[in-house]
């Protein structure tokens, strides 16, 4: 499976960006994905999630409110749509994706819960 992320900037704070995410090659039928984030000089940090079903999702506290997740099943894609940037939003987005059933509502948000990543996108954030 390979996960191509697309959609990062430069954009000014305050403003908004959608990342989107999409999974090509031998691929299953259902998936949890996720976006995890790198800022210079940082670990890498869980931001988002959705569950195999698409019915449960988390956030990381910094972003509630702003950010919003969403996937298309038939596609196996996974969007994030970013509002109300600050420059501490300022990272390297990375999606990721782990094989999961379509029934189940685990959310995952440590790295260890996902199999497959994307290469990332910069996303900057000028203040």
């Amino acid at each position: 499976v390979q996960l191509q992320a697309s959609g990062g900037g430069l954009v000014q704070a305050g403003g908004s960006l959608r990342l989107s995410c999409a999974a090509s090659g031998r691929t299953f039928s259902s998936y949890a994905l996720g976006w995890f984030r790198q800022a210079p000089g940082k670990e890498r940090e869980f931001v988002s999630a959705v569950s195999g079903n698409g019915g449960a999702t988390a956030y990381t506290d910094s972003v509630k409110g702003r950010f919003t997740i969403s996937k298309d099943n038939a596609k196996i894609a996974v969007y994030l749509q970013m509002n109300s940037l600050e420059p501490e939003d300022t990272a390297v987005y990375y999606c990721a994706a782990a094989r999961r059933s379509p029934y189940s509502i685990y959310v995952g948000t440590k790295q260890y819960d996902y199999d497959y990543w994307g290469q990332g996108t910069q996303v900057t954030v000028s203040s």
